[in-house]
């Protein structure tokens, strides 16, 4: 075993490991419900249904009116990282920050194209702002998944504590692409990454499309809803491949354990499914649920008539987002692994803030009830009046996009 580097906040104080859990667990249902935001993503890859001016401004509309609450989500989910457990941030950011700078940068496109996309006035034609659509829906929400691939699989860095130098691209045999490599380096699993990426579009188009079925007039919109329940079929069969390549991997790969006791990281056989069976198995129990709940809603919604299917599909995958983020981070795990310096990995417990920056934080937290009930709110406004139809697409003092 490597001898330990001394990373910071080791500690085997209860109250301070409990408020790590607390914080971690919060970044986990912030991560779920990102997962399920990312239907606005997933919506935009299915523009292309759309066969007339029309069906297009009534997908843009339904999508449009949502961007800012995926973003809000993204914001809430950056920033109790940012807050929690600094070291990650600053190491994540400070090495793997071409990964991070695209999806940022896609986030800023899709922003854009919603402000200009319709308007008359706009320099650089419809086209190019729906193809900035397109690399937000399809390429960003990639990236994002191969990013989370990593917290399993893990980067390519070191770490010395002590004298603060963080080093990327140190793996023998390894590509230092600064983050890019999570998705390039196929001797570093890289293809698990891939999957990962590609499990996450398949859920974000297959949750975008239960949306716009759910959003849209489906007796004055017949043929693109139809188009979009087709599509959606195609992307099931998708979704069930990656899931199958992304299950198999995480029960059957090895893991980054740590002992919190001397802060030494080892490799531990199948320590994701260790970790999904942990606490008389309670964590799968949620993903199972989480699981049926997404898969109810699909056949409910898109391989039947039903307009509802969001709902129960939407829950789901906050649940399976939840436990994936446990997975990675709880139960004595690295949630940051180095394959190039086994103990330079990060964990729950050497990245996080001091106890007292955490007991203000969890003072704080209290008004992350608020916040995602502003998002509820926002959303039933948004809702009220039922699903768009034409008239409201051809009414002027509408906010139609």
């Amino acid at each position: 075993m490597e001898k330990y580097t001394g990373l910071t906040n080791l500690t085997t104080n209860d109250t301070m490991l409990y408020l790590q859990e607390y914080w971690w667990i919060i970044v986990a249902v912030l991560g779920g419900l990102f997962v399920l935001m990312t239907m606005v993503q997933g919506g935009q890859s299915l523009l292309h249904t759309a066969s007339d001016d029309m069906e297009e401004r009534a997908m843009i509309n339904s999508l449009g009116r949502k961007w800012e609450l995926t973003f809000t989500t993204l914001v809430m989910f950056g920033g109790a990282l940012y807050a929690a457990f600094p070291l990650f941030y600053s190491v994540s950011f400070g090495g793997a920050y071409w990964v991070w700078m695209l999806i940022l940068f896609g986030f800023v496109l899709q922003a854009v194209s919603y402000e200009y996309i319709n308007n008359p006035d706009n320099l650089i034609g419809k086209g190019t702002y729906k193809a900035f659509l397109y690399f937000n829906g399809f390429i960003t929400i990639i990236l994002v998944g191969a990013a989370i691939g990593t917290f399993f699989t893990g980067s390519n860095f070191s770490f010395d504590s002590a004298t603060r130098v963080l080093e990327w691209g140190t793996a023998e045999n390894g590509m230092n692409l600064r983050g890019l490599e999570a998705a390039l380096d196929f001797g570093h699993s890289a293809w698990f990454n891939i999957a990962f990426g590609v499990l996450l579009l398949a859920i974000a188009r297959l949750l975008g499309a239960l949306w716009l079925i759910n959003d849209i007039d489906n007796n004055e919109f017949s043929g693109l809803i139809a188009k979009i329940r087709k599509t959606a079929k195609m992307c099931f069969v998708v979704f069930l491949v990656a899931l199958v390549v992304v299950l198999g991997g995480l029960v059957t790969m090895d893991g980054y354990a740590y002992d919190i006791h001397t802060g030494l990281v080892s490799m531990e056989a199948n320590k994701y499914l260790h970790n999904l069976l942990a606490g008389y198995g309670i964590q799968l129990i949620v993903f199972l649920v989480g699981a049926v709940l997404f898969l109810l809603g699909i056949f409910k919604s898109i391989f039947g008539t039903s307009t509802g299917g969001i709902k129960l599909s939407g829950l789901g995958a906050v649940l399976i987002g939840i436990i994936v983020f446990t997975l990675a981070g709880l139960n004595g795990t690295a949630f940051y692994p180095s394959y190039a310096d086994l103990q330079s990995s990060l964990t729950i417990q050497n990245t996080s803030g001091s106890e007292n920056t955490l007991w203000v934080m969890t003072g704080v937290s209290v008004a992350v009830p608020f916040v995602l009930g502003y998002i509820a709110y926002v959303w039933y406004q948004m809702k009220k009046d039922g699903p768009i139809t034409k008239a409201e697409l051809e009414d002027p003092e509408s906010h139609a996009y």
